[in-house]
């Protein structure tokens, strides 16, 4: 008899501690989404149309494994540890230190050669960016739920997340350093794999869903020929800007000359 209640005891204490485990780990999750973040619902009617039906289902793909790859989107998340490394990572792509770079490079250059380089590269850039503003505007496609701020987020807040702008960056400036600077396969394959990994950062801290990584990833490698057929050569600058110079000029003493005349 004692044995018989021990038995259910020590049952009922498995499946305590089962249901307790179960219920931290379900604690652990949700506590790596953003506060008031609400799920997306992506129920399907018989009723529509096979369209809305086929894109409800890839966005429930999307969905779902975006939210198996943000394994860094907390501290408390499976691959937490490592999120601060993989936040470095996601800074080299940020639009900041880039154009900071390209501009300092442009003003320091040394050759004709150089500072034309750095200087369609800066124009690439401030291209990147107001596409990709006028894109989120556009779509307004809310960033993931679980989705972590952190204190780089709020110098710079990112309500939407379609496209990504780290994506667009990564292939824009890995094509532009591959197509105008880089000329070893070494070096090749090593902007290939900053460029991979500054998107995969995007979705281990769970800040873009798999979607947005793949769109900015096409978005950018296809802007760089839109910079290569808009390629400001020095030349044309200097022709560009000596004949704004002789505009004012010719405007300034026309303005001069009315005036005499008027005395």
């Amino acid at each position: 008899m004692s044995t018989s209640v021990f038995r259910r005891n020590s049952c009922r204490g498995g499946s305590c501690g089962a249901r307790t485990s179960a219920e931290g780990n379900r604690r652990r999750s949700s506590s790596c989404f953003a506060p008031g973040a609400q799920a997306e619902d992506f129920s399907v009617s018989l009723n529509q149309p096979i369209v809305s039906i086929a894109l409800r289902f890839f966005l429930a793909i999307d969905l779902w494994l975006s939210k198996r790859l943000g394994v860094c989107s907390c501290e408390e998340a499976a691959w937490g540890s490592i999120r601060p490394l993989v936040r470095l990572v996601e800074f080299s792509g940020h639009v900041a230190p880039w154009l900071f770079g390209a501009v300092y490079t442009l003003l320091r250059g040394e050759t004709t050669e150089e500072q034309e380089i750095m200087l369609n590269l800066t124009l690439a850039l401030l291209l990147d960016l107001m596409m990709v503003r006028l894109l989120k505007r556009l779509v307004r496609r809310r960033m993931p739920a679980q989705n972590r701020s952190d204190i780089l987020s709020t110098f710079f807040v990112e309500k939407y997340s379609f496209p990504s702008g780290h994506a667009t960056r990564a292939a824009l400036c890995a094509r532009f350093l591959m197509a105008q600077l880089v000329d070893t396969y070494s070096m090749r394959v090593l902007v290939l794999g900053w460029a991979s990994l500054v998107s995969l950062s995007r979705l281990l801290l769970a800040r873009h869903y798999v979607t947005d990584v793949c769109f900015g990833l096409a978005m950018g490698y296809c802007q760089y020929g839109l910079v290569e057929q808009l390629w400001v050569s020095w030349d044309c600058l200097q022709d560009v800007l000596l004949l704004k110079v002789r505009e004012r000029f010719t405007r300034a003493y026309s303005q001069l000359w009315s005036a005499d005349w008027a005395l």
